[in-house]
């Protein structure tokens, strides 16, 4: 979540006209993430989140990410429903911008999770990738393999900027994964974005899945290693411990095929390269005035040299 595009007062009541959720209370920006503008909207019937949907997310996309949601909330996965206007409308124009209103999950995030943590997100992405099933929309994943290179070549003139020889190290990992990246594995939809400010707790549960807005069909493994990379790597040093029982409490709930055991170290290393990539670039193209705390693309250039250094290791300690 971010601000990227500034919503008035008077411009939010006006939009809210064409909704059954009351006179507008209170709303507020929320500065977390960096993809998309949201607010948190007080209305007289309640809580609720408005997205206005910028850069990556094209609007030819925004009905896939909907359905989503409101798939996997309808087998108990706790992810947001959208809200429909009184048109029967889940996406309209705000300011220039798609937009949306969904519920409000409740909960905190937890930005340095134990072991504890680990497992039960370990838990609720085995759940969700199960939820998908009979999910019959697809999308492709653009930023999978045939994705990167692009992203690569149009960084690569300005990496030096961020770190010396990023551009390099980049381009040996991408013909490093093009040679080496599975195929055939299990897929379904996918998350694709379950780091830690995507995942709200209720105790030790939990309570809320969100920003469903890079979901895709893709392998599952591969958002796997893009969830355990978040969460095993949170304090910015790979645990282990928690790797394990990411993994553990996944196969808990869907079991690993030895396929997919075995391509992980590599997912591993392209779920690194992947975040590196697009975290890179929105650092290159910061947007001047945007109330977003870009995040810093070196912490996943280091992420993926642990990777490249301990390869299946790094699972067993």
């Amino acid at each position: 979540m971010a601000v990227y595009t500034p919503v008035a007062r008077a411009e939010l009541e006006a939009f809210l006209a064409a909704y059954d959720l009351g006179p507008l209370v209170d709303h507020a920006g929320v500065e977390q993430g960096v993809e998309n503008t949201n607010y948190i909207l007080t209305t007289a019937r309640g809580r609720f989140v408005l997205t206005l949907f910028e850069k990556r997310a094209a609007a030819a996309d925004l009905p896939f990410f909907a359905a989503a949601m409101a798939h996997v909330a309808a087998r108990g996965i706790p992810a947001p429903w959208p809200v429909a206007d009184n048109s029967g409308r889940v996406f309209s124009a705000l300011n220039a911008r798609p937009a949306a209103i969904f519920t409000f999950l409740d909960g905190r995030q937890r930005m340095a999770p134990s072991v504890a943590d680990c497992g039960a997100v370990g838990a609720a992405t085995a759940l969700l990738h199960l939820a998908g099933a009979g999910f019959e929309q697809m999308r492709p994943n653009a930023l999978s393999l045939g994705g990167w290179r692009t992203l690569a070549e149009a960084a690569a003139p300005r990496a030096e900027e961020a770190a010396p020889n990023l551009a390099a190290l980049i381009a040996d990992e991408l013909a490093f994964l093009e040679a080496n990246w599975p195929e055939g594995l299990p897929e379904g939809l996918i998350h694709a974005d379950l780091f830690p400010d995507n995942v709200f707790f209720d105790g030790g549960e939990v309570s809320g899945v969100i920003d469903f807005y890079f979901a895709c069909t893709d392998f599952f493994i591969y958002d796997l290693a893009l969830a355990l990379n978040a969460w095993a790597a949170a304090s910015k040093i790979w645990n282990a411990e928690a790797a394990r029982g990411f993994i553990k409490a996944y196969e808990g709930v869907r079991p690993l095929s030895p396929t997919e055991r075995a391509a992980l170290p590599v997912c591993l290393r392209g779920a690194s390269l992947r975040i590196l990539l697009t975290r890179l670039y929105d650092w290159l193209h910061r947007a001047p005035g945007a109330i977003v705390k870009v995040k810093d693309p070196l912490e996943y250039r280091d992420l993926l040299l642990f990777h490249r250094a301990h390869g299946p290791a790094a699972l067993t300690g």
